[in-house]
């Protein structure tokens, strides 16, 4: 039996740090994906590209903090990996050259990075929902429940199951525009 009140007891292990990162890679790996291909251009290059980012992120695991954004981490190494293929594979025609991965791959980083700040403020606005209209759009758009079942559920009519969502939805967008606007802060 593990003593918890031991600070050791609660330390991460290396086997579950590995796990974690592991399960990173995973998570990530169809939109480091993605990334690169935006960047190559060339599908089968872009494959080889993943798996030499792969094997990197890999080796470089240790240099990775847990509790710290992830795929900008993974996205930068990704982004040496393509302009390092770029370089190297001059001789062979490609739709991009390394100047303009460069300036895509930055643009793209920069998407990532206002998506990731999107997510968190929406979820931030979630959480401060009274619980009915978290409920509701909890069950409208992450279960995919209609109008009329959610109605049902909650013994409303659908015309005000309806306006309601229609509200929250307005408060949400208002809500993530004010979090957006000032930093994360509300």
């Amino acid at each position: 039996m593990t003593d918890r009140s031991h600070p050791a007891a609660n330390r991460p292990t290396a086997e579950s740090a590995e796990e974690h990162f592991v399960q990173l890679v995973t998570e990530y790996q169809p939109r480091i994906g993605a990334y690169i291909q935006s960047l190559m251009g060339d599908a089968n290059r872009a494959a080889d590209v993943l798996q030499e980012t792969n094997l990197v992120l890999w080796r470089r695991k240790a240099d990775y903090q847990i509790g710290k954004p992830f795929l900008p981490w993974a996205f930068g190494i990704a982004r040496l990996q393509v302009l390092s293929n770029l370089r190297d594979k001059r001789r062979a025609p490609s739709l991009l050259d390394a100047d303009v991965a460069e300036l895509v791959s930055t643009e793209v980083e920069t998407e990532a990075e206002r998506l990731h700040e999107i997510q968190s403020a929406l979820s931030e606005c979630l959480n401060s929902l009274p619980e009915k209209r978290r409920q509701m759009i909890q069950d409208r758009y992450f279960e995919s429940q209609t109008i009329d079942q959610i109605a049902n559920a909650m013994s409303q009519g659908s015309s005000n199951v309806r306006v309601t969502l229609m509200r929250v939805r307005r408060q949400l967008a208002e809500c993530i525009e004010r979090r957006l606007a000032t930093g994360g802060a509300s």
